[in-house]
């Protein structure tokens, strides 16, 4: 037998392109289907939520100024980096969610391959979204897309990877940042998908990842100044926590992506369509003279 000692990996949240502890110092256990533990999670503060809204906003103006092209490329090699990453993935995913190493793996795949479906949509999505405008007039009049700000994002809490990344990619792909609130009851392959973020070529800030429990982060975060939209997709199965968030929201007319879901549950594996794309879209409308 060898007598050496594993080292146990320490999970982090991810904002800013970095890797906090908790500001409250606070820790929960995570556990595998079976009760088993796997680790220990940082329990997010409200503190966390605004320091997040906070870095959120700051990458907000490179990362909707860049290019479509040029976060279509990131958003591929992100891709990239979780296809090397493939089995610790579905190691993870098949702890977090009870599944055979066949069925996790599977579920990792899909990921991939809705990380690059999105990213695909990068310089496609204002074809969908834009139009020239018919006017009675010498007139130009074009709409065209443009991202809403800060997007606050429940993640689903039974689907910890596919479902995740199901409402991550579209919110980034169209220049919007985000703050993120993991699966509560598995919440590692999103803080492990952190680690994917900072070495590929995703800006610091775009996205942030706090693991804690949703009824004590959702608030705040439904009901700050600064943050443009929110996604309660993981908040499907509380109905009373979801009338409370757009209650919440309303304060400064933030957008409100209401989930849908049956009995709670939602099929990640099904066709994403572009809803949640267009979700998080404003549509400027620009006149300009024709000229003679």
């Amino acid at each position: 037998m060898s007598d050496r000692l594993s080292v146990l990996k320490t999970y982090k949240l991810y904002v800013g392109g970095k890797f906090p502890r908790s500001e409250s110092g606070r820790v929960y256990e995570v556990t595998d289907a079976k009760g088993k533990w796997l680790a220990n999670a940082p329990l997010s503060s409200r503190k966390d939520a605004r320091d997040a809204v906070v870095a959120a906003r700051k990458a907000f103006g490179g990362w909707s100024g860049a290019t479509a092209y040029n976060r279509g490329q990131i958003l591929y090699r992100v891709a990239e980096m979780l296809e090397g990453r493939r089995e610790q993935f579905a190691a993870e995913v098949a702890d977090a969610e009870g599944l055979s190493k066949a069925k996790a793996a599977a579920q990792v795949d899909a990921t991939v391959d809705r990380w690059v479906w999105y990213a695909g949509w990068s310089d496609k999505v204002a074809q969908i979204a834009g139009s020239a405008n018919p006017v009675a007039g010498p007139y130009f009049n074009l709409s065209s897309p443009e991202p809403t700000g800060v997007v606050a994002v429940l993640a689903p809490q039974e689907s910890s990877f596919l479902g995740l990344v199901s409402v991550i990619a579209p919110a980034i792909v169209t220049g919007n940042t985000v703050v993120v609130v993991t699966s509560e009851k598995s919440p590692l392959p999103a803080l492990s998908l952190g680690e994917v973020l900072a070495t590929s070529d995703l800006p610091g800030g775009v996205v942030n990842l706090l693991s804690g429990r949703v009824n004590e982060l959702g608030g705040p975060l439904a009901a700050h100044q600064d943050v443009n939209a929110i996604d309660l997709a993981g908040a499907a199965a509380d109905a009373e926590l979801v009338k409370a968030l757009e209650t919440a929201a309303a304060d400064n007319l933030k957008r409100v992506l209401r989930p849908q879901a049956v009995d709670g549950v939602a099929d990640w594996n099904a066709d994403p369509g572009t809803e949640r794309m267009l979700a998080f879209l404003e549509t400027k409308t620009v006149w300009h003279p024709m000229g003679v």
